[in-house]
């Protein structure tokens, strides 16, 4: 999950780039969804990939339009439950 923090809630300057030259994601990054928040102060985008760099790549693109990212590697409530379900109690 990547959080997207928009400078003084502006988002225009992302829009814009993306409208102009798409997401620009690196081969291998693959792009599941995103929201924004009604204030337009964050995005939350739901992105999977199996090196880090590449969300590092993708990043480094967007530097210069004063928008901040945070990386949260997540796992799927699915894939939890597999890990979790072996240690549940049956009664």
């Amino acid at each position: 999950m990547i959080v997207e923090r928009f400078r003084d809630n502006d988002m225009l300057p992302i829009y814009q780039r993306v409208r102009d030259e798409g997401r620009m994601f690196p081969e291998d990054l693959k792009y599941i969804d995103s929201w924004v928040e009604p204030n337009f102060s964050r995005c939350f985008q739901l992105m999977e990939c199996d090196n880090l760099r590449l969300l590092q790549e993708w990043i480094l693109k967007w530097r210069s339009l004063g928008v901040t990212f945070e990386i949260v590697p997540v796992v799927s409530s699915k894939e939890t439950r597999e890990v979790v379900e072996p240690l549940l109690e049956h009664s």
